[in-house]
């Protein structure tokens, strides 16, 4: 040890250990708001408007609600028209292809193919004109 030789001193301060202050759940449980109201401490308490009930609070029928309640009109999707549908039949049995063969030569599934032929598919501008130059017809607008 190298030192002056003199006694060795310790400081001995007091340490005060606290408990953490009550969190917020804590300070609303019913036993520290019973205490609370024993000690005489002022409490305050604040009902809520939608308390116990599960809706939304903007649950009232609103303008937009309303005018989509209202409306009437059936929405569908456009359907390929039954002139193309014979137009690409006749040009793909002309051709003597099979839908499948066709579904290769445009690159897509043959399924496809199926559906508008049987007009169920919704018309795409581009596989549309993918069967054009594949048949070499023109299966839009006049002919």
């Amino acid at each position: 040890m190298s030192g002056t030789g003199g006694p060795i001193s310790q400081d001995w301060a007091p340490v005060t250990l606290r408990k953490k202050a009550p969190t917020a759940a804590a300070r609303k449980d019913d036993k520290a708001v019973n205490a609370a109201r024993r000690s005489g401490a002022e409490i305050e308490t604040v009902k809520k408007s939608n308390a116990g009930v599960n809706r939304a609070a903007s649950s009232g029928t609103s303008l937009n609600t309303r005018k989509l309640d209202d409306e009437t009109d059936n929405l569908t999707h456009d359907r390929v028209p039954t002139e193309l549908k014979k137009n690409i039949m006749q040009a793909r049995m002309d051709k003597k292809l099979t839908q499948a063969q066709l579904s290769q030569l445009i690159n897509e599934k043959p399924q496809i193919i199926q559906e508008y032929e049987s007009g169920k598919a919704i018309p795409n501008q581009q596989i549309i004109s993918k069967l054009e130059r594949a048949l070499g017809v023109k299966l839009r607008g006049k002919k």
